[in-house]
């Protein structure tokens, strides 16, 4: 491997948007969409989408933890395992996320790939979910969610992954508990999903799979071949193409506001590409050339103004949210909990409050106006 910080970058960025092509296409056929798995269930009772979802979560989880526990990749430094435990901010940013990716009608993985489907309405949500990011990483909310959420919760004195936590408190070696976690979580939910008729099909399994796969694919493009144990201008080890500097996979929140940074100030010189903007821009093209190859594209706008309110409260929820809670439900939800991470643990419950809280809401107003 070329050890050149500039090329090994390149090859980081080239990563990120081949990953993204390949998600894209992928949840633009098998209709991949956390909010969509969550509305089926609560609203029809169907578990078919939930069933691809925590496929596509245990493909990427068993992955993984085989890359940590068997190959030795180190992504202790990622943000979901970091040594703080900010609970508040996981809990309230997943909530506010939760409920906006409902008012949205999906995340922002989803709006991306219907606006690669010809959704112009898609569109303007991801502008809105860019801007309102923005403005939590380090504009007007900035400062709210750093002196008021994010401080609390403890300080660990290790990462805050569950093999690594358990670790510290029992007497169990690290590779064991993961080891056991992987076959406590697997068989149960392995059960679970051979239940569903619906699910069982090549193209379910097939799709789940490939996200699945994807997510850990991106761990080790970032955390291993863009890893530098010493980075040969700083002595130090650096990860190379990400926007944190640390192991990334998949999320699309805080990706969608450097995406916004690039347009606007891209001479500046301290505006660059990462493997974020990357993935997410292979994911909008992905989703489009599949779109057309299926002939499933179509134009799409919003239906009147009530429509339009709807969906820029939901994108500007998911933009504050998914920065305040690291993560979205790509994020947190699927790389994220690859980790085993507490934080994305808490993260997600509060994603999946928020959303069941905001159908019931949009259940309730629709029997009102009956």
């Amino acid at each position: 491997m070329d050890p050149n910080p500039a090329s090994l970058t390149q090859l980081v960025l080239l990563g990120g948007f081949v990953l993204g092509l390949a998600f894209g296409a992928t949840a633009q056929v098998t209709r991949f969409c956390t909010m969509g798995a969550i509305a089926d269930l609560v609203n029809f009772g169907d578990a078919t989408r939930l069933r691809l979802w925590v496929w596509a979560v245990l493909v990427a989880l068993l992955g993984t933890q085989a890359a940590i526990g068997l190959a030795g990749v180190d992504l202790s430094a990622s943000i979901y395992t970091g040594r703080r435990l900010p609970w508040l901010s996981h809990a309230l940013g997943g909530l506010l996320f939760g409920f906006g990716m409902v008012l949205a009608s999906g995340c922002p993985s989803r709006a991306l790939v219907r606006t690669g489907g010809g959704s112009l309405k898609a569109l303007i949500v991801l502008l809105a979910i860019g801007l309102t990011a923005q403005m939590t990483l380090r504009g007007v909310f900035a400062a709210p969610r750093a002196e008021w959420l994010d401080p609390v919760g403890p300080l660990l004195a290790g990462p805050q992954d569950l093999p690594s936590w358990l670790g510290r408190v029992t007497a169990f070696d690290t590779g064991a508990l993961r080891l056991g976690l992987c076959i406590v979580l697997a068989v149960p939910l392995l059960l679970w999903l051979r239940r569903g008729r619906d699910f069982m099909q090549p193209a379910m399994l097939v799709g789940g799979a490939l996200v699945g796969a994807v997510v850990l694919l991106a761990w080790l493009t970032t955390g291993q071949v863009g890893h530098l144990a010493e980075h040969p201008e700083t002595l130090e080890p650096a990860w190379l193409g990400t926007a944190s500097r640390r192991p990334e996979a998949l999320s699309f929140v805080a990706p969608t506001a450097y995406a916004l940074d690039l347009l606007t100030l891209w001479t500046d010189r301290g505006t660059v590409l990462s493997f974020g903007v990357a993935s997410a821009l292979g994911t909008l093209l992905g989703a489009s050339a599949m779109a057309l190859w299926r002939r499933e594209f179509r134009w799409e706008g919003f239906r009147d103004a009530r429509d339009t309110a709807q969906n820029l409260i939901g994108a500007a929820l998911m933009g504050v949210g998914g920065v305040t809670a690291l993560g979205c439900s790509i994020g947190q939800g699927v790389s994220g909990l690859s980790l085993l991470s507490v934080g994305s643990v808490i993260a997600v419950a509060g994603i999946v409050a928020g959303a069941v809280a905001a159908l019931r809401y949009q259940a309730w107003v629709i029997e009102r106006e009956a």
